[in-house]
């Protein structure tokens, strides 16, 4: 699990620029149009659309523009339609990726993706090749110089989490929910005024496998390169990198 929370760090860190937060505002605004298609514009009986909204506050987008994309979404405004996938691979050392994509043009995300696992001697794969080696499940992560772990812990395991792992490796609290959990768990952490670095529903490997040197260094690079595509909206990977060589690549 180490490798899926070390992702999002770096992920978090990056998004800080500029640059970053302009493709993280159109992956946003995407997420938002999809949702209220699928299950309407009302979040209170929308779960996805309402996480989906919670994220563009955190990131500070306008409220115009999420007014606009669950509009746009829901058939209110014209706009542009786009629909999901998912596609599965290995990336350099045998690590395997799980790429979620929304576009308008699948032929454009299938050249681009594809493109991305080649340049670092990666491949794609068939449906279901990589996607059995994770779990879907509800993700935060935690500060550990905001709260006690016992505080965490009571709290995390009162509000129907699983289980709640110290990663003092990164500094943080990890908690993991089932996924029909997540709104319910993350609902009683809002109330309880216990702030989160990090809440979403993601895909957790099973198991990690271990990359070194430059093959750590490529399997960072193809996951950065996928994710600055402006189709793909998450990308998930089973690697775990040791600390020095983070330091290193860093």
């Amino acid at each position: 699990m180490s490798g899926h929370s070390k992702w999002a760090n770096i992920k978090h860190k990056k998004a800080k620029t500029d640059a970053k937060k302009g493709k993280i505002f159109t992956k946003l605004v995407k997420e938002m149009m999809v949702a209220a298609k699928v299950g309407g514009s009302d979040p209170n009986g929308n779960p996805r659309l309402r996480a989906a909204i919670d994220k563009a506050k955190a990131e500070n987008l306008p409220a115009d523009n999420i007014d606009r994309a669950i509009k746009k979404g829901a058939g209110e405004l014209q706009g542009v339609t786009y629909e999901e996938g998912t596609y599965e691979g290995y990336g350099p050392g045998g690590v395997a990726v799980i790429v979620n994509f929304m576009t308008d043009n699948r032929n454009r995300t299938a050249s681009e993706v594809r493109h991305a696992f080649t340049r670092y001697n990666g491949s794609l794969g068939q449906s279901g090749s990589v996607a059995y080696m994770f779990e879907k499940k509800g993700f935060f992560t935690f500060d550990m110089g905001s709260i006690s772990e016992e505080k965490l812990m009571e709290a995390a395991l009162e509000a129907g989490a699983e289980d709640v792992v110290p990663n003092q490796e990164d500094g943080i609290f990890e908690v993991y929910t089932e996924h029909t959990d997540f709104n319910k768990v993350r609902s009683a952490f809002d109330q309880a005024g216990i702030k989160y670095t990090n809440a979403d529903i993601s895909m957790i490997p099973k198991t990690t496998v271990k990359v070194e040197g430059k093959v750590a260094q490529q399997v960072l690079n193809l996951l950065e390169d996928l994710e600055d595509l402006d189709d793909v909206q998450t990308v998930y990977a089973n690697f775990d990198i040791s600390a020095e060589d983070m330091a290193n690549i860093a």
